[in-house]
């Protein structure tokens, strides 16, 4: 599904990402761990086609298309979701009505008529529920006064109502308490089928104990240094990161 090659990103004029091959087929979730200024945000957003960051070499392909000349909304849709580490407040823009609004333009992008009313509403019941949300938070403005977990679960209430092809889960159990962590985490699993891919961004294994991955990565320095299963993230959370110094040697 996802295939990145030799991949070199900078921004101002800095090198971030140093040659970064990942292949993420359909069906499979993959975590990226490391350290604080590693490159873990920078490579989603790449990914996502944030344009702030200059791609020097290396190509990004989705199933099958390359995505360099791609701006961030024609990625979105193709089907690449991101969820964002800090995600912005809109006042005056409800939870449903946003989604709604993404969900029609992304239709509108490939050819369809908006999605009936009944079929919107329909939806948002059952993905509402599927995240354990109130419905009552579904007209609240965006991210407006949330709490980091309700935050963390809108975004993730979003996936579920665009069900994108990859989504990007940039440290989504930043700032969270376990309760809303597992509920977070619950979601993402009852989202994950044969036909989508996960990428999971995040600094510890405790998000992993949650969401299982099919297979870790670590992120050192700009490049990915090892790759392994799930018992990796363990492996990591007993040794930290200075240990993986002597692979970027």
């Amino acid at each position: 599904m996802l295939e990145i090659k030799n991949l070199h990103a900078n921004i101002d004029d800095k090198e971030i990402l140093k040659g970064i091959d990942l292949k993420v087929n359909a069906g499979e979730v993959h975590a990226i761990m490391g350290p604080n200024g590693s490159g873990k945000s920078t490579l989603a957003s790449v990914i996502a086609g944030k344009e702030e960051f200059e791609v020097e070499e290396g190509s990004i392909v989705l199933e099958g298309e390359d995505l360099e000349e791609l701006s961030p909304e024609e990625r979105a849709h193709k089907g690449i979701f991101l969820s964002f580490q800090y995600p912005v407040e809109i006042p005056g823009v409800s939870v449903t009505n946003f989604v709604k609004t993404a969900i029609n333009e992304s239709r509108k992008a490939r050819g369809l008529e908006d999605m009936p009313a009944n079929e919107m509403l329909k939806m948002i019941r059952e993905k509402s529920e599927l995240l354990e949300m109130d419905r009552k938070f579904l007209s609240r403005s965006l991210n407006e006064g949330f709490s980091g977990g309700e935050k963390k679960r809108n975004e993730i209430f979003q996936m579920a109502m665009m069900e994108p092809k990859l989504a990007i889960l940039d440290e989504t159990d930043s700032g969270l308490d376990i309760d809303a962590l597992r509920i977070v985490a619950n979601g993402v699993n009852k989202l994950r089928n044969k036909d989508n891919a996960i990428v999971v961004i995040t600094h510890y294994q405790r998000l992993l104990e949650y969401i299982v991955p099919d297979y870790v990565h670590v992120l050192y320095n700009g490049k990915i240094v090892k790759s392994g299963t799930k018992e990796l993230a363990l492996e990591l959370e007993e040794k930290g990161y200075d240990w993986l110094k002597e692979a970027t040697v």
